[in-house]
């Protein structure tokens, strides 16, 4: 059952009052003239907040989209216009936003993911196969950045490359492993070469 919320604009000034932002500092937030926030919640104008700044507000003031008349029982998570290099790579930007993905927050909760934190990036090459293969949209979680002694799957940015691959500790530094047996590319690093983004924690696939 999905969750009841009040109205939008309500909850929308209320976050904004708990978190001490004006509604003028909002509309900045998204990009909008200095008023636009302020219509919205004083005059209902727009009826209803587009996508992308009902995306953006609810990501900044910390609240599940649907609570500012999002899609019900969905929670959005950031997806970006950037491959993951999972072969030879190349030099990317991670930092631009492409569009909202819409999850289950069942499964972000069974997963131990908050939205907040969530990414979903797109996996290109096959050196991670048969983990991952090219195509792949692969949820990371950013909160887990320690590589475990057991290792893990991870998005990385070495050097100025982002990648994802398979990290293990080794002492003083890193190791970066494929997954493909065909692939023989390990690489032990320096840990302060090493940006860890997030580990990869689902995979989304058609079978």
């Amino acid at each position: 059952m999905s969750m009841v919320f009040a109205d939008p604009r309500t909850i929308l000034t209320q976050a904004a009052e708990r978190s001490g932002v004006s509604l003028t500092t909002l509309s900045r937030v998204v990009g909008r003239n200095a008023a636009y926030v302020q219509q919205y919640v004083k005059r209902g104008s727009p009826r209803i907040l587009p996508e992308r700044e009902r995306r953006i507000l609810a990501d900044y003031l910390g609240l599940a989209e649907d609570a500012l008349g999002g899609p019900p029982g969905l929670r959005a998570v950031r997806a970006f216009d950037v491959a993951a290099s999972a072969g030879p790579g190349g030099v990317v930007d991670i930092d631009l936003p492409e569009r909202p993905w819409h999850l289950d927050p069942a499964l972000l909760d069974r997963l131990g993911v908050r939205a907040g934190a969530a990414s979903m990036i797109r996996v290109a090459g096959m050196s991670m196969a048969p983990t991952l293969v090219d195509g792949d949209e692969i949820l990371v979680d950013g909160d887990c950045r320690i590589v475990p002694a057991g290792g893990g799957v991870f998005v990385l940015r070495l050097d100025d490359v982002v990648m994802v691959k398979r990290l293990r500790p080794d002492p003083p530094g890193l190791a970066v492993l494929s997954d493909n047996p065909a692939v023989e590319d390990r690489m032990g690093v320096a840990r302060a070469r090493v940006r860890v983004i997030g580990r990869v924690v689902w995979v989304s696939r058609c079978l």
